[in-house]
């Protein structure tokens, strides 16, 4: 399966703009999970064009995804994490770099507590526990790149949020991921791991998915009513939201995990944190509703509001005034500055896959 979304024109998209110099051995063996996902897919599709040809991938998830990567390089270990034989399968020879996208999402988390636990938190802690037991059993120190998510911030959301605003995560996917940051950050502090978080905002437009994302409406927002189909919105036109294209995560994901480890130490301080906000393009929903209007007049009409509180105090209020300082630093995509603040020219390259013919 091919997911909408991800091609861009040349001149504005950041993969193709940017350079991947990629500090990790020529013939690094590199791990992904959730490698059968939305993001998944995307990102094993980027890095095959612009990562080393040497490298060796072994790639994870709970099914195989459609029209997978099969060349000699790359390896398929089709399991749940949660399983000792696939962390065995996955570690029978050394790992360099580990990109972990495997996750039970927000909805189903608050759905069942135990299988989100199972999934997002021991699976995850069983993956370090091999990292760590390789490297002091004289194995490389792995490059550890995860997606966290903005979801460790709770409710009431803040007025302003940087990269020291305190973390009170009021979702247990939220406290999850929290959670895992703080293990990388134990385990850079012990020279166990080169760990390293960037935590995702909506990023859009996603597919219709049953993955139990709560913060979905975020695609379902501009895709539906652009398809042509009435839309019912779960927050007010005055919600506030943070986007993220995939092409621009990609190119957060794919700089993260080739950055060298004393620039990435230097810009994240002597703390050693190792958790960044992704940029992100806050908006309200009315400003996205006015941007849509410009590519089709109609589809503003089609969206009808039923506001759910829960919903609008954890996903439409984020603040509209941010700060991406570190991500800056590192030179991470913000799509404010690529799309020179045109709403408009970003919506329109979201929905441009979903509108071609």
């Amino acid at each position: 399966m091919v997911y909408p979304g991800l091609a861009m024109t040349s001149d504005i998209n950041p993969i193709q703009s940017m350079s991947h110099p990629f500090d990790l051995p020529p013939n690094a063996r590199v791990l992904v999970t959730g490698a059968a996902g939305y993001v998944g897919q995307a990102l094993v599709e980027a890095l095959a064009l612009n990562a080393p040809r040497s490298w060796q991938w072994v790639l994870t998830d709970t099914q195989s995804a459609e029209g997978a990567r099969t060349d000699a390089n790359t390896r398929w270990v089709v399991g749940d994490l949660s399983e000792a034989w696939v962390c065995d399968a996955l570690f029978e020879q050394p790992v360099h770099a580990v990109v972990h996208l495997a996750g039970l999402m927000s909805g189903r988390t608050e759905q069942n507590v135990t299988l989100g636990e199972r999934i997002n938190v021991h699976a995850c802690l069983d993956l370090l526990a091999r990292c760590r037991t390789q490297y002091r059993q004289g194995g490389p120190l792995v490059r550890w790149l995860m997606t966290s998510s903005i979801a460790v911030y709770g409710t009431p959301l803040p007025l302003r949020i940087d990269d020291h605003t305190p973390q009170r995560p009021s979702l247990s996917y939220g406290t999850h991921k929290r959670m895992l940051e703080l293990m990388l950050d134990d385990m850079n502090r012990r020279g166990d791991l080169d760990g390293r978080a960037v935590r995702l905002s909506g990023v859009v437009l996603r597919p219709v998915l049953p993955n139990g994302a709560l913060s979905g409406f975020n695609s379902d927002l501009i895709r539906e009513p652009l398809l042509g189909r009435d839309y019912l919105c779960p927050v007010s036109p005055d919600a506030r939201l943070w986007l993220l294209s995939l092409p621009a995560a990609l190119a957060h994901l794919m700089r993260m995990l080739g950055l060298d480890h004393a620039t990435w130490s230097q810009v994240m301080g002597p703390a050693g944190t190792c958790a960044l906000n992704a940029p992100a393009w806050p908006v309200t929903v009315h400003e996205v509703l006015q941007a849509m209007a410009q590519i089709d007049p109609q589809a503003p009409q089609r969206v009808q509001f039923a506001p759910q509180p829960e919903i609008e105090a954890q996903f439409g209020a984020w603040p509209l005034d941010v700060s991406f300082a570190l991500a800056r630093q590192l030179a991470l995509t913000d799509e404010r500055q690529t799309f020179k603040h045109d709403l408009t020219a970003f919506v329109r390259q979201l929905a441009q896959p979903i509108l071609s013919p």
